[in-house]
C-alpha cells in the first residue's frame, strides 16, 4: 500500500500513554487503512464500502489479524500489544467473546503506537502482512 495516508505525525513518547488512548487512536488508523483499501479495490456504492469496513474492523477479525503479524513483532511492539490487551477496557461488545475484544484492542493499541510514534512504513508493513491472500478484502 502506498504511503498516502500519514504525513509527519509524531508523538514524544508515546509509550506513556495509557493502553487504551494509543488504542483509542490506533482504531482509527486500523479503519482509514481498511477503508482506504476497500476504495483502492473497487469503487463500490457506499453500503458496500461500509459493510466491507465493518467486517473487517470488527473485534473477531482484529483478533485474526492480530495471530498473522504475531511472529513477526518485535519485542517492543508485542510488549504494547499485550499492554493493550490486559487493559481494562469496561464494556465488551456483543458480538464479540472477551478474547477476541482484548485482542482487538492490543492490536489497536499497537497500530496507535506506531502510528505515534512516526512508524508509518511499519503500519504498512504490518497491515500488507494482515491483508495478503485476499483474506482481509
Amino acid at each position: 500500500m502506498e504511503n498516502l495516508l500519514f504525513n509527519q505525525i509524531k508523538l514524544d513518547k508515546p509509550e506513556r500513554c495509557s493502553p487504551l488512548a494509543l488504542a483509542f487512536v490506533g482504531d482509527a488508523v486500523y479503519s482509514l487503512l481498511v477503508r482506504t483499501r476497500l476504495l483502492q479495490q473497487a469503487n463500490r456504492p457506499v453500503d458496500k464500502l461500509h459493510k466491507g469496513a465493518a467486517e473487517q474492523v470488527r473485534a473477531g477479525a482484529q483478533a485474526e489479524a492480530y495471530c498473522k503479524i504475531a511472529p513477526l513483532l518485535t519485542e517492543q511492539e508485542a510488549e504494547l500489544y499485550r499492554r493493550g490487551r490486559n487493559a481494562h477496557t469496561g464494556s465488551l461488545p456483543k458480538n464479540a467473546s472477551a478474547a477476541e475484544y482484548h485482542s482487538a484492542t492490543g492490536l489497536e493499541a499497537l497500530f496507535g503506537w506506531l502510528y505515534l510514534a512516526g512508524e508509518t512504513e511499519r503500519i504498512y508493513e504490518l497491515f500488507d502482512i494482515i491483508c495478503e491472500n485476499g483474506e482481509n478484502e
